[in-house]
């Protein structure tokens, strides 16, 4: 999306009027902010209930050589504690 200072000028609109709709649309879950990077369109729920089922996949397929690799079950439980604690 445009920064909010360029659609404001294109628009010839008060940057205010255009911050609080974006506001708006983040609210409603139209729009994903990320300090210092922008304002994106959020992905779909269906898109991105799609794309966990796929990763989901692949962390199943990837736990499972692991574990016949011989990383123990409680190790492969650390680490995804410890990267839900990360996030």
């Amino acid at each position: 999306m445009p920064s909010v200072r360029q659609l404001a000028a294109s628009l010839a609109i008060n940057p205010n009027t255009i911050q609080r709709a974006y506001a708006q649309l983040e609210a409603e879950g139209y729009l994903e902010s990320y300090p210092g990077k922008g304002s994106f369109v959020a992905p779909s729920k269906e898109t991105r209930a799609h794309r966990q089922q796929e990763l989901l996949e692949k962390l199943d397929e990837i736990a499972e050589e692991l574990v016949q690799l011989g990383v123990s079950r409680a190790e492969l439980a650390a680490r995804l504690e410890k990267e839900g604690e990360e996030v």
